[in-house]
């Protein structure tokens, strides 16, 4: 069977193809286990800025859509607006806002938004995407840790797990300088993956499809240093890729500590599309009052 009919079959053929490239990959490597060995030290570690604009490509947006369909976009954007207590004519900034999927919509309710990542590429898909929307967005290229703004927005969110790619001393600058730019009374919402509930799995494989495009994402924890390891792998028009990302997973309790230590006051805790949060929730969602 060629790789063309493989990619032609239905979904459920998709994992098994990914086994298929993953196998040939390792066999074709000079290095081998050493490579590999190699590759899980770097991924043990902090993130650099040109590791992020490389996983956050247009590879990344390409198959955005098939990760978050209009519809799952369309009622994220709801929740965070509820959690937030947005309402028309308050600010928001958005930090790591990506292609804008989730900026772009809260314009669309009367919101003035702004929005940060370290993706010209990104940026310059939500800058058209807001145009096509008929909305105005600020989109700045820039660095979590060092803002531009100051006690500006009545409230900031980091979701689809944008938080903890740095170190911790590097992580707790992050949400200083958010706290620096809001308001009194401004909120910060963080939607963070849930350690104990990925810890009760075994590391998973996640393929998705778009047309006869593929990308595979390889999980694994990594529980001295309390990260979660993503290698990304693209089958694209013939040609394969490879990227890869890590950040730290936080629980709740060392979310209070460093968000109190930014300058909150108040710190509530909620689970997936802000139910309560239970050790079986996918997701942890910070919101802290300043």
């Amino acid at each position: 069977m060629t790789i063309a009919e493989i990619l032609n079959n239905s979904m459920k053929y998709s994992q098994m193809f990914a086994f298929k490239i993953l196998r040939t990959m390792q066999n074709q490597s000079k290095h081998g286990e050493s490579r590999g060995k190699h590759m899980n030290d770097e991924l043990s570690g902090t993130v650099s800025l040109s590791e992020l604009e490389a996983y956050f490509s247009e590879d990344y947006f390409y198959f955005g859509d098939a990760i978050n369909p209009p519809e799952t976009s369309d009622r994220e954007a709801g929740i965070i607006w509820n959690l937030l207590s947005l309402w028309r004519g308050g600010s928001v900034l958005e930090l790591g806002c990506g292609y804008g999927r989730i900026t772009n919509r809260l314009a669309e309710k009367g919101v003035q938004v702004a929005g940060l990542d370290i993706s010209p590429i990104l940026l310059k898909k939500a800058e058209a995407d807001a145009a096509e929307r008929g909305v105005n967005v600020e989109y700045v290229l820039g660095d979590m840790r060092s803002l531009p703004w100051r006690d500006r927005f009545d409230a900031a969110f980091l979701c689809f797990t944008t938080f903890g790619y740095f170190d911790d001393a590097d992580n707790e600058r992050v949400l200083r300088e958010a706290a620096s730019s809001l308001r009194k009374g401004g909120r910060l919402l963080i939607d963070h993956a849930n350690r104990f509930a990925f810890l009760r799995h075994k590391p998973p494989i996640y393929v998705v499809q778009r047309n006869n495009d593929l990308r595979i994402d390889i999980m694994s924890n990594d529980v001295l240093s309390d990260r979660r390891n993503v290698e990304r792998i693209i089958v694209r028009d013939g040609r394969v890729r490879r990227a890869h990302v890590s950040f730290r997973q936080y629980g709740f309790s060392e979310f209070v500590r460093m968000l109190r230590s930014a300058g909150f006051a108040t710190i509530e805790a909620y689970g997936q599309e802000g139910g309560t949060f239970t050790s079986d929730s996918s997701s942890l969602v910070v919101v802290a009052y300043k």
